[in-house]
């Protein structure tokens, strides 16, 4: 297949300081250096263009891949659990007991799921800082917001429908590019198997290794109600070997490794404990709710599931801050990079005092964090649909550079679809993650708060939560589209409840909202910027520049590594795992139980075939469904987790320690063939091409 030529503008790169394997690495500055040297690797322009076109990234928080030329793609079964439980049904629970398509016209379409596909990058720092030059504070913020208008505008070509463009701020404002993607919404599930197996050992071995999963699922893409047809990853079945060079690409969501001291401070006092409670309190409920009946279980799983392995990373986040090294090495860091400031005249006036502005907006940040987060974290559901329909309404009344990020004309067509998609609403569920974000509420404002009298009237939370339930029809996308197509006239005259609790929010939200991005967002945008460039200058000078590398921000990514296993105190962990380990680590009760298939099968399978292993990529949330790819650009594994040492990964980066996981080849391999019986899936993945299959 031919290859596309992709527009790289070629820009340096700075924060992070890279050691050994470390790094998410922009495509247009890969460490090809440091590769070099390390392990002899050179990539040539047609293997990054080779990675960059047969990558994908699933728009609500994971990575994928192309693994055939008939628009099959492959990524995590924890990254299709939605879609699993939109198509479940009172007589199928495809979450739990998994799904396997045995042709084409049988491939169900995901509801909402939309897979993006890089097609562009364009460095637009100098065009944000002419639209910006001069402005502070809140006329900075609007300055941002109008070259957020301007540039997507431009970038998607008159076609929302095929183009999705995102500004994404790298090196927290010190660099703005601009990344165009293709985009698909019609999206398919081909097969994923068993809970049991895709998350096998459960919340106790989460981040943990030996692991024993096959963590997969397989979707196709369509176009015009076709199979698309694109460049692809070649599958290799036999898997990687220890001490093989590996890489990873995938769209890791978020690092702050290059955060100052004080905005990590602030994480470890105020936002982290705040969003850890809430959290633990929701997955309480949750752990009720599904113990209930069956029909609770099947409705809640896939929630409880992501709000498990949320707490998981968020508490190693902030353990990993309570340790006084880390912010004291930031604290000393900053305090380095103020000095070298401070040390020259035209310096000082070039780049200022900039942790002073991270100061105050820290110390408004803190003054609302807890009242904000308590208001705005009732707006989920169908609740936080009415509030979108109430804001589409108002915004797009504005020109289209004063509206807020979602709103621009370049947004819109995925954001209908979005209203139009027909996700299956669970109203028992609704009403009480309603209620309990009510309850937390009040509990956090207290009685007489404005926004808890507004939101409740004269009712308990339950009552509310029941009456606001029970009276909307918001749940029905016909509904919500004719709402979003009538515009203000429609919004304000409907008598929805929903609609008309969230026309009076609006005003609380929009002060929450302009409060965030005037006095919060934007001086820490600039004065990160100013940071960032101060760090930059200061590695030129030094000849660092190229070992520096931006935080992640859920933009396409390269992180290199070796396939290695680590030290666990005096426990030395082998790299691989193999299915003898999995029978052996099963105890036929939950979350050690194993799927009544993969007990027939055990007298069929090479119980010595490589299950999972570890390698030294530098990975974080986002990177589940990843491909592991070798030299050849060949797929060797799937990413799925990282162990209990990659928590901290948000903040630094270990080689002895962090670990990426993923499942090996082989495994994906003998599943479809030994397990499932899902041959012709195999043979797609061993031929890039799709075969008829057979009823």
């Amino acid at each position: 297949m031919r290859k596309k030529s992709i527009l790289f503008a070629i820009i340096p790169a700075f924060i992070g300081s890279a050691q050994a394997e470390e790094g998410m690495w922009t495509f247009d500055h890969l460490p090809i250096r440091q590769m070099k040297q390390q392990y002899g690797f050179e990539p040539s322009v047609e293997w990054i263009n080779h990675v960059i076109q047969s990558s994908a990234r699933l728009a609500e928080g994971c990575s994928a891949s192309f693994v055939s030329g008939d628009g099959l793609v492959m990524t995590n079964h924890h990254c299709a659990n939605t879609c699993l439980t939109d198509l479940s049904d009172k007589n199928h629970d495809y979450f739990h007991d998994g799904f396997s398509a045995r042709e084409v016209s049988k491939e169900p379409q995901c509801p909402g799921m939309e897979l993006d596909r890089l097609d562009q990058v364009k460095d637009v720092t100098g065009r944000v800082a002419e639209m910006t030059a001069g402005k502070h504070g809140a006329e900075y913020g609007k300055a941002l917001q109008v070259a957020n208008s301007v540039l997507t505008k431009e970038c998607a070509l008159g076609d929302a429908s095929h183009w999705r463009c995102d500004v994404v701020t790298l090196y927290h404002g010190g660099q703005t590019a601009l990344y165009r993607y293709r985009r698909y919404q019609d999206v398919r599930l081909v097969m994923a198997p068993d809970q049991d197996i895709a998350f096998f050992g459960g919340d106790p071995d989460n981040f943990t290794f030996p692991r024993y999963d096959i963590d997969l699922s397989m979707l196709r893409v369509f176009e015009d109600g076709k199979p698309v047809h694109t460049p692809f990853f070649k599958f290799d079945p036999k898997g990687p070997k220890a001490g093989d060079l590996v890489f990873t690409s995938g769209n890791p969501g978020r690092t702050q490794r290059s955060l100052p001291a004080s905005a990590l401070a602030f994480q470890r006092d105020v936002s982290l404990p705040t969003i850890i409670a809430a959290y633990s309190t929701l997955e309480g409920a949750l752990w009720q709710y599904s113990r209930e009946s069956k029909t609770h279980l099947i409705d809640a799983q896939n929630t409880l599931f992501g709000v498990q392995n949320a707490l998981k990373s968020l508490s190693g986040t902030a353990k990993a801050l309570r340790e006084p090294e880390v912010i004291e090495k930031r604290e000393a860091e900053d305090q380095a990079l103020q000095a070298w400031i401070d040390a020259d005249a035209e310096r000082r006036k070039t780049y200022g005092d900039p942790y002073k502005k991270v100061e105050a907006a820290l110390a408004v940040q803190r003054q609302y964090y807890v009242h904000d987060f308590a208001i705005t974290r009732t707006v989920h559901g169908l609740l936080g649909d009415a509030v979108m329909l109430v804001s589409a309404a108002h915004e797009r009344k504005k020109p289209d550079t004063e509206r807020r990020s979602g709103y621009h004309d370049a947004e819109l067509a995925a954001l209908e679809t979005e209203i139009a998609a027909k996700v299956p609403v669970h109203t028992e569920l609704e009403t009480t993650t309603l209620a309990l974000g009510m309850t937390t509420m009040r509990q956090i404002l207290g009685e007489d708060d404005a926004a808890v009298h507004l939101i409740l009237g004269k009712k308990s939370p339950d009552e509310r939560a029941v009456e606001l339930i029970q009276g909307t029809k918001l749940a029905d996308p016909a509904e919500r589209l004719a709402l979003y197509k009538g515009g203000v006239k429609a919004i304000e005259s409907s008598k929805d409840p929903m609609i008309v609790l969230a026309r009076h929010l609006e005003p609380v939200l929009d002060t929450i909202r302009n409060r965030s991005r005037d006095q919060i967002e934007a001086p820490m945008h600039e004065a990160q910027g100013t940071i960032a460039r101060a760090q930059f200058a200061r590695a030129q000078a030094e000849g660092k520049a190229d070992t520096l590398y931006p935080d992640a921000t859920f933009s396409p990514r390269l992180s290199y590594g070796t396939v290695k296993g680590f030290q666990d105190g005096a426990k030395v962990i082998a790299p691989f795992t193999d299915f003898a380990g999995m029978y052996k680590h099963a105890t036929g009760s939950d979350p050690f139980r194993l799927p009544q298939v993969w007990l027939d099968a055990k007298p069929h399978l090479n119980l010595s075939t490589k299950l999972d292993y570890v390698s030294t990529n530098d990975i974080v949330g986002g990177n589940s469904g990843s491909p592991v790819i070798n030299r050849q650009g060949d797929v060797v594994g799937l990413i799925f987790d990282g162990n209990l040492d990659s928590l901290a990964g948000d903040l630094y980066y270990d080689i002895e320690r962090n670990r990426a996981v993923s499942t090996d080849t082989s495994a994906i391999m003998a599943a479809l063939r030994t397990v499932y019986h899902a041959d012709a899936l195999a043979d797609e993945l061993e031929t890039g091409k799709l075969k008829s299959r057979p009823e």
